[in-house]
């Protein structure tokens, strides 16, 4: 398998670099960092409700949707991300999004301990502190031929800068953002006082990743993935693809324009589910669910079939058993996967919501 190198890359590069190895069908690991601030949001996430776009603009922060579940992140140059690409009809690997969180948080994990953090993998997909500091969120998609599962080294973290990007309903709240931010998340500085060469960190990640995967080979990437990374920024940093979850259509009409009467129940709920929050805009008439909406920071697989769980639960009683019983057999249906929430989550979220 190669190993590609890629240093400190413009704008949002680092991430675009790996979708478009996945759609070429290309297996490898790279080591990238960004060279600016950038933000990324997670494929099922609401822009409008996460992010602060107009700081966001006015900083000259750019904003990308990636294709991988999981939240809002703060990228920049004083964290090293590690991107694994597998082909989906590898053989040599193991099956499911859980037990190759395992594989790729092994690496991560011995990297931190090599670095003097002493770290440990936390099911469904943090690695933190021995003392529960998070150091590093793993996530993972399908995209193209391949499954990909990202994750990072955190050699120093911008509690500050992260707290500022977000949407938040007040400053006060913004403060009391940043608070928990230095008090939950932590860095390699953070731990041991130290910043270790970049190279030093790379070239743990590589011998750590070996050990799993078998003799990495280090290649220049091709012209060609850049030139395609190229092409997919234009789309992927486009208002259609970013806003893209606002865009549900009822009966020709806008979701928000439902028109609502005694019988018609329309809100908006958060749960939080070991594997992410869930966060379900649900119209309810009679008791029967005819327009539902779910966002949120979790990962699930393939990441298309969140529509088709959607689509399941119109004309659905809205009670517990019966939203459970509806998706889990979507869920066997579709072989779908989403590591840490089950059925029984999004059921009770409706539910709540309603």
């Amino acid at each position: 398998m190669n190993v590609y190198r890629l240093g400190c890359l413009e704008g949002q590069m680092s991430m675009l670099i790996f979708h478009a190895l996945a759609r070429m069908g290309s297996e490898g690991l790279i080591i990238v960092s960004p060279k600016e601030r950038i933000v990324s949001i997670g494929y099922f996430q609401d822009i409008d409700k996460v992010v602060d776009l107009e700081y966001c603009k006015t900083h000259g922060i750019s904003v990308m949707r990636r294709e991988i579940g999981g939240g809002t992140t703060l990228l920049d140059q004083d964290q090293i991300f590690f991107q694994l690409l597998l082909r989906r009809d590898n053989p040599g690997f193991p099956r499911g999004i859980s037990a190759l969180y395992e594989l790729i948080a092994g690496p991560c994990v011995d990297t931190y301990r090599q670095l003097g953090v002493r770290a440990l993998f936390r099911p469904v997909n943090d690695v933190i502190t021995e003392e529960g500091r998070k150091v590093s969120g793993l996530g993972g998609a399908d995209i193209g031929e391949c499954v990909v599962f990202v994750g990072n080294i955190i050699l120093n973290f911008d509690s500050r800068g992260m707290a500022n990007i977000l949407k938040v309903p007040s400053e006060k709240f913004r403060d009391k953002v940043f608070k928990s931010l230095e008090d939950n998340v932590s860095s390699v500085l953070k731990e041991t006082g130290k910043m270790p060469p970049r190279k030093e960190v790379e070239d743990l990640l590589i011998e750590n990743f070996e050990k799993s995967l078998g003799k990495l080979n280090e290649v220049p990437l091709p012209a060609e993935v850049y030139e395609k990374a190229r092409e997919l920024g234009t789309k992927m940093m486009s208002d259609e693809f970013l806003f893209k979850r606002r865009d549900k259509k009822t009966d020709g009409e806008s979701y928000m324009k439902v028109k609502i009467s005694s019988d018609v129940q329309v809100s908006e709920q958060s749960y939080k589910a070991p594997g992410g929050l869930i966060t379900v805009t649900c119209a309810v008439e009679g008791g029967i669910i005819r327009d539902i909406s779910i966002t949120g920071d979790f990962t699930l697989y393939p990441k298309e079939r969140l529509r088709d769980i959607e689509d399941s639960l119109i004309g659905v009683r809205r009670h517990v058993s019966d939203i459970e019983e509806v998706i889990s057999k979507v869920y066997r249906d579709l072989s779908i996967d989403s590591p840490g929430v089950l059925p029984l989550h999004f059921a009770e979220a409706i539910c709540k919501a309603s």
